[in-house]
């Protein structure tokens, strides 16, 4: 990756807590559904950086305004700490606030990651505000940060490795993979 700017490195690295929305950041945006089934494309390698984070001692959440029983499933597959499925009764920057209380967390130490300008609350909040790279153009005006992959495509991935490389975690995932 290329050399990360110093402000975006002090950022990076006060992050404890990686939020990111659902649908168009961890999916591409796509929903099939046909008959009582609804199925959702999530990208592998997102999943695995989420695990990573954990493992490095991060917390993950989701907030989505969209409930969803494929969501619900793929965030117990990867033990997401935090799952808001909140419908469109608040908004998202209420739930992030009841997830940093529950972490005893301020919003600086927060990592948003959206695509629209329902995200822009948050995205607006927090320490270290990411838009994917096909987000809205609102929502790469309020980042700090645009991926280069699309979401759905390891836009997640791309941003936890930064979180990862900047707090000096990322080397021993590799070279623990590398044996």
């Amino acid at each position: 990756m290329a050399k990360i700017a110093s402000s975006l490195n002090k950022r990076l690295k006060t992050i404890r807590l990686f939020l990111c929305d659902v649908d168009g950041v961890l999916t591409d945006g796509t929903i099939y559904i046909g008959g009582t089934r609804e199925v959702k494309r999530f990208h592998i390698r997102d999943g695995l950086g989420m695990v990573l984070a954990r493992r490095a001692g991060l917390k993950v959440g989701w907030v989505s305004a969209r409930p969803s029983p494929a969501t619900t499933l793929r965030a117990r597959e990867l033990g997401i700490d935090h799952l808001v499925q909140q419908g469109d009764h608040t908004s998202k920057s209420a739930a992030v606030e009841t997830v940093l209380k529950q972490e005893k967390l301020t919003w600086g130490q927060a990592c948003f990651v959206g695509d629209d300008i329902i995200d822009l609350g948050p995205l607006k909040r927090c320490g270290l505000a990411v838009a994917v790279g096909n987000a809205v153009p609102e929502a790469k005006a309020a980042a700090h940060y645009v991926t280069r992959n699309p979401g759905g495509h390891g836009a997640v991935r791309e941003t936890i490795e930064l979180i990862l490389k900047a707090q000096g975690l990322w080397n021993a995932f590799s070279e623990a993979y590398s044996s």
